[in-house]
């Protein structure tokens, strides 16, 4: 496995971004309230995504762009053009810095749960100096332009969420009947549809596929790749998956202790009486790599997108994460995640508005991606197949009831 992490590529750029402090909290949540009865939202979402990722991954490898760049160059309707770029410009930059500031919260948490409090008055106010160290460490390796230290800096981040979580559920008293039929048998208990959105909703992110093709584009070059990025999409995409799954679980084998469980900090606690006081110190650093790894991936991510959307004129062609375009947009997000964080505020009606523009860019993204993927053009011989087709259709129909649901969940 570690081995295998060491080899491992963009897909794991994904994997890092989907598993930030929002996953942490939905997923103890939905183990807390339900027990294991909505680990088959988790697993058709890990399903859904692979699907949608493989195809992202292809994308940029055989066209050699990323996403936004293929919405630009493939639709020749000015007008329509420039209403799709504007719709995922907005999405991506204003959703990307209102949940930055939840991940480097969630990275707050883990540090304060190690550390303490570490906080200073300025003007008046209490700021919280972990989030400046934290936001400081994210936007150092953003800017540093090291595609390589990024990729390293996230597999192994990814690591060891894997490490923490898994371990904790298998030291967990886990009642596997009830694991299995939770997994395999579908079913949404009174009260648990929001739950459920919440999991897919946390796991299927529409601008991980502008992360994954991008990243891919810039990793490997040539048909001869694609193999590679197939497995790497699979093998991260589930690792993902299963350290999700490994909180529910978690949570699920700990209902009957008693006590409320909002966060990985909590489930700690409901901990101790089986891993004593190394429960807190162990989970923390679980919770601080899973914030981390988001307050990283969601820069990216924007930044990738608006290159893509604005082509580089300049003479010196520049890589993408050189070019000031991909620094700015990279450091507005991080700014205004750092600025929230720091500062202690909610972005409620922020991230409220974040969430019903993701819902809204899902399956129009899933769509725009569907049709660019059987366009011979673009591709050649690697279109989609008609099986591939037929999931990533179903996939679409799925994230448009999601997007409806989530919007009215949100308005």
């Amino acid at each position: 496995m570690l081995k295998h992490l060491r080899q491992s590529g963009p897909a794991m750029l994904v994997a890092a971004a989907f598993i930030g402090p929002g996953t942490v909290t939905v997923c103890s949540l939905a183990g807390r309230q339900f027990g294991y009865g909505l680990l088959w939202a988790l697993l058709f979402s890990v399903i859904a995504t692979i699907v949608l990722q493989e195809m992202a991954a292809r994308l940029g490898i055989i066209s050699g762009s990323g996403l936004s760049e293929a919405l630009r160059t493939q639709i020749s309707q000015p007008a329509l053009r420039a209403f799709a770029l504007l719709l995922v410009f907005s999405a991506i930059l204003i959703g990307n810095s209102a949940y930055e500031a939840g991940n480097i919260s969630g990275g707050v948490l883990g540090m304060e749960e190690l550390f303490g409090p570490l906080q200073a008055s300025l003007a008046g106010r209490n700021i919280n100096l972990w989030s400046l160290l934290i936001g400081l460490l994210a936007g150092g390796l953003v800017l540093s332009g090291s595609y390589k230290l990024l990729e390293k800096t996230l597999i192994f981040l990814v690591g060891l969420m894997g490490l923490v979580f898994v371990f904790t559920a298998a030291m967990s008293d886990i009642d596997f009947r009830q694991m299995l039929e939770g997994l395999f048998m579908p079913r949404v208990p009174a009260g648990g549809w929001l739950t459920v959105l919440g999991l897919i909703g946390t796991t299927i992110v529409p601008y991980n596929l502008f992360l994954h093709a991008s990243s891919a584009a810039r990793k490997w070059k040539g048909e001869e790749a694609l193999k590679t990025a197939r497995l790497d999409t699979i093998t991260a995409i589930s690792l993902g998956g299963l350290v999700s799954m490994a909180i529910v679980v978690s949570s699920a084998a700990l209902r009957h202790t008693g006590g409320e469980i909002q966060s990985a900090a909590d489930l700690a606690r409901q901990l101790e009486p089986l891993l004593g006081l190394s429960a807190k110190y162990f989970l923390s650093l679980g919770l601080f790599a899973a914030g981390i790894s988001s307050a990283i991936t969601a820069p990216l991510a924007a930044a990738w997108a608006a290159t893509g959307i604005r082509p580089d004129k300049s003479p010196a062609k520049r890589p993408a994460m050189q070019r000031p375009l991909f620094k700015g947009v990279a450091l507005a997000v991080l700014a205004t995640g750092l600025l929230f964080s720091a500062l202690g505020y909610k972005p409620v009606q922020v991230i409220r508005f974040a969430q019903a523009a993701n819902g809204l860019l899902l399956p129009f993204i899933a769509a725009f991606l569907l049709w660019a993927m059987n366009r011979k053009k673009l591709l050649g011989k690697h279109v989609n197949s008609n099986l591939q087709n037929i999931l990533g259709i179903a996939v679409l129909l799925v994230s448009l009831l999601l997007s409806l649901k989530m919007l009215g969940r949100v308005l």
